[in-house]
């Protein structure tokens, strides 16, 4: 799989707004463009949809990343190391120990220009993680979890 297979990650946006499921995929191809030489690791989990970029298959390498909460369609462009990085602009969110994160709510008021920066010095600190060269791989989309039978079964529309 690669860029251009969607069918999984279509299959997981179903339960979401047409106009969220857009600004996500619209991120997606945002985020393939800063990080061509990776890996796109999809996660459909009971309470979000999340899609990682990483030179390898690890999670621990991963760059940034994209979720879509299931609560209230939330979108997150977030950074698994987010601790580590400069951001001088002060725009991130989040106060745990490494995981930060910027709002996505339509794409004229996300900060390209900005997060092209800031996803710069992430993937230059996730190489500086992988210890072993022969854990280089690109250009794959690996589905890693599903997690549909956690999840209640959507309910279906009366006619």
């Amino acid at each position: 799989m690669g860029k251009k297979d969607t069918k999984e990650l279509l299959k997981f946006l179903k339960p979401f707004s047409k106009e969220r499921a857009e600004l996500l995929l619209w991120l997606r191809d945002f985020a393939w463009g800063l990080c061509p030489q990776a890996n796109e690791i999809i996660y459909d989990n009971f309470n979000a949809v999340a899609i990682g970029w990483t030179p390898t298959e690890k999670l621990g390498h991963t760059i940034c990343s994209i979720a879509i909460y299931r609560s209230n369609e939330n979108i997150h462009f977030g950074f698994y190391w987010g601790n580590q990085i400069k951001d001088p602009e002060k725009m991130l969110l989040g106060q745990g120990n490494q995981y930060r994160y910027i709002q996505a709510k339509d794409k004229k008021s996300f900060p390209k220009t900005y997060i092209k920066q800031l996803v710069g010095e992430a993937y230059a600190n996730s190489l500086a993680k992988v210890k072993d060269p022969k854990q280089l791989v690109q250009g794959l989309t690996i589905v890693k979890s599903v997690s549909a039978n956690k999840r209640p079964a959507a309910k279906s529309k009366k006619k």
